[in-house]
C-alpha cells in the first residue's frame, strides 16, 4: 500500500519539469476495441484496485499499433485492435486522481484528428508521449517532426516525452543524439523501450549525458522500461518486439524452472544499477513497470516489481 508518512512529492508534472530523479509510473494497455462497455469498467475497475496498492507518480497509457511492417515474423501474441487511451481514460479510468501519461501512435491520426485533441486535452491530468512510425516504409497520416509543431502551435503547455530505444542504439550508434534532436523539438522526458540489456543502456545514456555537457545543456529525465517475462512465449514476444536480451539471461530463462522469479530478480537487479549509475553520473531518472503480457499472473507480479521499485527509490 502507499505510504501515507512518507513525506509527500512534486507532482508528476513539477519533477519532470525540474528533473528531478525518481518517478515512478506504470504502463498498461487499454482493453481491447471489440469489448463491451460493461466489460471496460469491469477492467478499469480491476486496474484502479492494482493502482491503489503501488504509490506511483503516474499512469501510462500506451497507443496500439500494427507493428507488422517492422518485424514480418509471425507475433507470439495476435495484434487485436485496442481502445482508444484517451477514450479510456476519458470515459473509465475517472477515479484514478493522479496523472497519466498518454502515448499517442502520431502516424494514425489525421493533423486535424490530432490538433482536436490537443485542443481538448485537460494538461492538469494528461502529459503525453509521440511516437513515430515503427519503420520507414509504413505510410502515415501525420510524421513526427509535424506532430511536434502541432503541439507547439496548438498546446505548447502539454507536457511532452519521447521513446528511447537501447536497441537502436546498439545498432546505430546514434540514439543519443536522436534524443537530442526530440530535446530539442520540445520532449522534456524520455521512455524506453523494456531494458534487459543493462551495459547497452549505461553506454546510451553515457553517451547522451556527455553529449548534452559537451552542448551545454541539461540532459533530461530518463525513464527506464522494466517488464517481467513470466514464460518462453512472453520471451519470444520480447524478441519481436525488439528487446535485445543478453544470451546469459536468455539461457537463465529458459531453463529455469521458475522464469517469472529469475526475470523478476534481474529487474530488481537492473533498476539497482541504472539508479547507482544515473547518481554517479548526474542524470536524472525513474522507472516504468509493465507487463507485456496479459497473464494475471505476469501482471501481477508487475504490480509487486513495482512496489518493490519504490522502496528502492526511496532509499
Amino acid at each position: 500500500m502507499a505510504d501515507d508518512t512518507a513525506p509527500a512529492r512534486r507532482s508528476l508534472r513539477a519533477m519532470l519539469e525540474r528533473a528531478e530523479a525518481g518517478v515512478l509510473l506504470l504502463g498498461i494497455t487499454p482493453p481491447r476495441s471489440s469489448v463491451s462497455a460493461e466489460q471496460a469498467a469491469q477492467i478499469a475497475e480491476v486496474t484502479l484496485a492494482r493502482l491503489a496498492t503501488v504509490d506511483l507518480d503516474g499512469l501510462i497509457l500506451y497507443d496500439i499499433d500494427d507493428e507488422s511492417d517492422r518485424n514480418p515474423q509471425e507475433r507470439p501474441f495476435p495484434y487485436l485492435p485496442t481502445m482508444d487511451p484517451v477514450s479510456f481514460h476519458r470515459d473509465h479510468l475517472g477515479g484514478w486522481e493522479r496523472p497519466a501519461v498518454i502515448y499517442r501512435c502520431v502516424g494514425k491520426y489525421t493533423e486535424p484528428e490530432l490538433a482536436d485533441w490537443l485542443g481538448e486535452v485537460d494538461t492538469d491530468r494528461v502529459l503525453s508521449v509521440f511516437v513515430g512510425a515503427s519503420s520507414r516504409d509504413k505510410g502515415v497520416r501525420t510524421g513526427l517532426t509535424q506532430a511536434y509543431t502541432l503541439r507547439d502551435r496548438v498546446r505548447a503547455d502539454l507536457p511532452l516525452g519521447a521513446v528511447a530505444i537501447t536497441e537502436r542504439y546498439t545498432r546505430s550508434g546514434d540514439e543519443h543524439l536522436r534524443m537530442l534532436t526530440k530535446q530539442d523539438r520540445g520532449a522534456s522526458f524520455f521512455i524506453t523501450q523494456v531494458v534487459y540489456d543493462v551495459d547497452a543502456t549505461k553506454s546510451m545514456l553515457s553517451d547522451y549525458f556527455y553529449t548534452c555537457a559537451a552542448k551545454g545543456v541539461a540532459p533530461r529525465p530518463v525513464i527506464f522500461t522494466l517488464s517481467v517475462c513470466g514464460s518462453l512465449k512472453t520471451l519470444s514476444f520480447l524478441h519481436w518486439l525488439g528487446v535485445d536480451v543478453p544470451r546469459w539471461l536468455e539461457n537463465a530463462l529458459r531453463f529455469s524452472e521458475d522464469p517469472l522469479t529469475e526475470s523478476y530478480q534481474q529487474c530488481i537487479a537492473t533498476a539497482r544499477e541504472l539508479s547507482a549509475f544515473c547518481r554517479r553520473l548526474g542524470v536524472p531518472f525513474g522507472f516504468n513497470v509493465e507487463s507485456v503480457s496479459i497473464r494475471k499472473v505476469e501482471i501481477e507480479a508487475s504490480v509487486e516489481l513495482a512496489r518493490e521499485v519504490r522502496e528502492l527509490l526511496n532509499s
